[in-house]
């Protein structure tokens, strides 16, 4: 079988790697100009295809039928070709919203919910939640309901973000603040890329239901797989490959005091997971040119903060890194979303006779012990998990692979 997915401009995709789980069929990424769309689809010896923007609505007049789900979004993002040649538009991004709306464990009959964006996407979300029994209000820029007369919903139970605001590479911006919905319970954001939008990290911050939308992406998929080899295929390999993207996409991140083996263990880390290892330390001398000492005696500490925390908002933008941090930067709460967005922070504690001060402006001042006492709580604000590395290095790493692999 001959499949791939059809799109204008498709950089990198998760696609192939999720289709190489769910069979042994071959998967393409085609990138076609709308010039070629037509004599593609009409041409091309392909068995079935998904589709991404902008043609899941221009592939709808060369396929002979729709299903059902299809010719009710008016949107196809996956073409069979049957037995006659002819080809099937299917939509399988209902299946993957519906499979991420109930994972989070939402219920919606009778509550309001805000659906933030007009596009494909919005569409396939308002048509889950009215068969949910959600009251469904769609926010837009200049419509009825939109970002200036928010105030009329502020008793929306649930908000799905469908917009592509926050989106890498615009880590940081946020479609709307969730200080004014105090019936909230909880945020479903389409994105995948940060893990965790500003929105979702605002929802987290207040005890509420966030998640993102990589669950959708792995279940549209497989949903589309059955359909490509006309065969079912069990939920549990959702699942699995969401749990195999997740760690793969995830940063590990290192917190804690000067000395206390960031590097040492994240390098170990690195080496056993096969990820990228950076030290935002020796990324900070990279970027200024000069070693950190330096920095300290020309622009003082707050200086060197500030070129940390735009160190750390280029690094934690991406993905799959191992990111051993300086001692410091819990000190700065502007860090705390940086390091979130992408990540899992891991603070390692070592007892302060142990910790060296060798090339550490702040440690070799004698106040170690008040600099532990100001940032301890910091630490403990900033990690996810905390690790004792009074012991070996290899120890320690090993106590956050096992944490880390169980998603804790």
């Amino acid at each position: 079988m001959k499949c791939g997915l059809l799109g204008a401009k498709l950089g990198h995709s998760y696609s192939p790697q999720i289709h190489s789980h769910l069979g042994s069929y071959s998967y393409e990424l085609l990138e076609k100009s709308e010039e070629e769309l037509g004599i593609y689809l009409q041409t091309a010896d392909f068995s079935a295809l998904n589709v991404t923007i902008p043609y899941k609505t221009t592939v709808i007049p060369y396929c002979k039928a729709l299903s059902p789900i299809a010719k009710r979004l008016g949107s196809v993002n996956t073409i069979v070709r049957q037995e006659d040649g002819s080809l099937l538009g299917h939509n399988t991004d209902y299946f993957g919203f519906e499979t991420m709306l109930l994972h989070s464990g939402l219920t919606l009959a009778g509550k309001k919910v805000l659906v933030l964006g007009t596009g494909g996407t919005s569409k396939t979300a308002v048509a889950v939640l009215q068969d949910h029994k959600a009251q469904v209000v769609i926010i837009s820029r200049s419509g009825e309901n939109n970002y200036t007369n928010l105030h009329l919903h502020k008793d929306a139970a649930v908000i799905v973000n469908t917009t592509p605001v926050g989106m890498y590479p615009q880590n940081g911006a946020a479609p709307l603040s969730l200080e004014g919905f105090p019936r909230l319970e909880g945020v479903l954001d389409v994105i995948y890329n940060p893990a965790k939008t500003a929105l979702l990290l605002d929802a987290e911050r207040r005890g509420l239901v966030a998640m993102n939308g990589l669950l959708m992406l792995v279940a549209q998929a497989k949903e589309a797989a059955q359909w490509f080899t006309k065969s079912s295929i069990p939920d549990e390999k959702t699942d699995e490959i969401h749990h195999i993207l997740r760690q793969q996409m995830e940063n590990i991140i290192l917190i804690g005091m000067p000395g206390s083996g960031k590097s040492t263990v994240g390098r170990m880390l690195a080496e056993q997971l096969g990820k990228e290892f950076v030290d935002a330390d020796a990324e900070i001398v990279r970027v200024a040119g000069c070693a950190i000492p330096e920095i300290f005696a020309n622009q003082g500490e707050s200086g060197f903060r500030a070129l940390e925390t735009q160190v750390l908002a280029e690094l934690c933008k991406t993905s799959g890194k191992v990111i051993a941090t300086g001692g410091g930067c819990v000190t700065r709460e502007e860090n705390y979303p940086l390091l979130h967005q992408n990540g899992k922070v891991f603070c390692l504690v070592r007892n302060i006779d142990a910790l060296p001060t060798d090339g550490r402006p702040l440690s070799q001042t004698g106040r170690l012990e008040e600099m532990y006492r100001i940032r301890k709580p910091m630490y403990e604000k900033f990690a996810d998990c905390q690790i004792d590395n009074n012991g070996t290095p290899e120890h320690a790493a090993g106590e956050i692979l096992k944490l880390w692999e169980e998603g804790k």
